[in-house]
This record gives structure tokens, C-alpha cells and sequence, in this order.
């Protein structure tokens, strides 16, 4: 598998955050605007958190909070679990599998340089697995 790098150079998207003064709402708009499902919490150049829909869910939603009076700073996950650009993917999948997580933020020389999930994963195991049937298919066709 590769390093997260080259997932993250496929899909260039911007690292999506928030901060913690913030409010839940505003952080469900970004969530829903960049069609991510979870975000970075920064307070300036430091990464404080993570915010994920599963956290709105858990924390506000099924607790009958309202979302524009709660701040992210009151549900966000404060011990965040990062990895480096070097990280391989199937070390990424192993972290979400053991931790139960869907969202790992990538931090380089202590920035915040964007965002993997689960579903990046994925696509490259499955692209992975295509290219090994499409060898096979070829070396047995020949």
C-alpha cells in the first residue's frame, strides 16, 4: 500500500476546520459544504481536536442539545490521533480499525496538512486489488 501523501495528492482537497469557539451548526454547514465527514478543530496554527458527524450525533443530537448553542470545544475529540505523510495506508487502517475511528488528520513538521478517512482507504485497497486481478488476467491470457 502507499504513504497517505499520495492519497492526499489524488484528491487535493483543503484542509476543512473549525475552532473551538464555534458553534456545532456552523461546523454541521462546513461538514455539509466541503461533503466531508469530519474536521480538523484549530485554534490558530494548532491542532486541538477532531469534530466528526459521529460526534454531533452521540454528543448533541441524541442528547436533545441544540446545535447553535453548543460549541465544538464541548464535543470535539481533544486526544486526536494523528499520522504523517509517510505513513503507509494499511498502518492508517489498522489505527481505525483498532481505535474505531473513520478519520486520522495528517500533520507534517506540526502542520496540519489534511485530513484521511476510512473511505480513502478503501479506494485504495480496491484500486489496489483491481490492478492485481488485471495483472493476473493478463499473465494467464498470455
Amino acid at each position: 500500500m502507499k504513504p497517505v501523501s499520495v492519497l492526499l495528492a489524488k484528491r487535493a482537497l483543503p484542509v476543512c476546520s473549525v475552532q473551538p469557539d464555534d458553534t456545532v451548526f456552523h461546523a454541521l454547514q462546513v461538514l455539509a459544504e466541503h461533503e466531508v465527514g469530519a474536521l480538523v478543530v484549530m485554534e490558530g496554527d494548532q491542532l486541538v481536536g477532531v469534530i466528526s458527524e459521529r460526534d454531533y450525533t452521540r454528543k448533541v443530537a441524541l442528547q436533545n442539545k441544540s446545535s447553535k448553542d453548543t460549541l465544538v470545544r464541548d464535543i470535539m475529540t481533544r486526544d486526536v490521533l494523528v499520522v504523517t505523510p509517510k505513513t503507509g495506508t494499511r498502518a492508517c487502517m489498522q489505527t481505525m480499525r483498532e481505535k474505531r475511528i473513520r478519520h486520522l488528520p495528517v500533520v507534517d513538521a506540526g502542520k496540519v496538512t489534511g485530513m484521511i478517512s476510512i473511505r480513502d482507504i478503501m479506494d485504495d485497497l480496491l484500486e489496489e486489488h483491481e490492478q492485481t486481478i488485471a495483472q493476473l488476467e493478463s499473465y494467464i491470457a498470455s
